[in-house]
């Protein structure tokens, strides 16, 4: 049985009906629009392109992850700002703590304090002319009263290659006490 409903629309003339059909889709189009930003609800998640299911048995393909771009770090990373060292005592020691670290040379900063106390009094200039090193060509120097040849032998990357750079003096100091006592902290004297 055919809709009663319907019935007076099936015998409009065609112009007649294109205005009641513009006419009905624009009160639609309103109510739509008036629905949508009333609308109060949470929207559903959307799940990625490739966690969605098959369509029909056929398997999307994974999709690759973007690569950053070069020289910077990942989105939302910020990297820490480098250490600044004061440059006196304090912060040559810490310094020399942080390449140590780096390099898995052991030393607190106690038992570098109190070897740079006891041979150089904290004088990154020091020079001892009169020990037995010296008396064979090769004085001790520096904060650590290191000589040439050790220096040259147990110099640790990432710092000066000049026995009078204080960082580079404490660091090869530190990485010699390491070879022959263990760490620096186990030296109690003369080394």
């Amino acid at each position: 049985m055919p809709d009663a409903r319907l019935s007076s629309f099936r015998h409009l003339p065609l112009r007649k009906g294109a205005v009641l059909a513009a006419t009905i889709g624009v009160i639609a189009v309103g109510f739509t629009s008036g629905v949508a930003v009333a609308d109060d609800s949470v929207p559903a998640p959307v799940a990625p392109v490739a966690a969605a299911a098959p369509i029909d048995g056929l398997a999307l393909p994974a999709l690759p992850a973007l690569p950053g771009l070069p020289g910077l770090p990942p989105q939302g990373f910020l990297p820490a700002p480098p250490p600044v060292y004061e440059d006196n005592l304090d912060g040559w020691i810490r310094q020399s703590l942080d390449v140590m670290r780096v390099r898995g040379i052991p030393g607190s900063y106690e038992g570098i304090h109190r070897n740079i106390m006891r041979e150089s009094g904290g004088n990154p200039r020091a020079i001892n002319l009169s020990d037995s090193n010296a008396a064979k060509g090769t004085p001790s120097k520096g904060l650590l009263q290191v000589i040439d040849p050790t220096f040259n032998a147990y110099h640790v990357d990432g710092t000066a290659f000049d026995i009078w750079d204080p960082v580079a003096n404490i660091t090869a100091a530190c990485n010699y006490a390491a070879h022959r006592y263990g760490s620096m902290d186990n030296v109690n004297g003369a080394y």
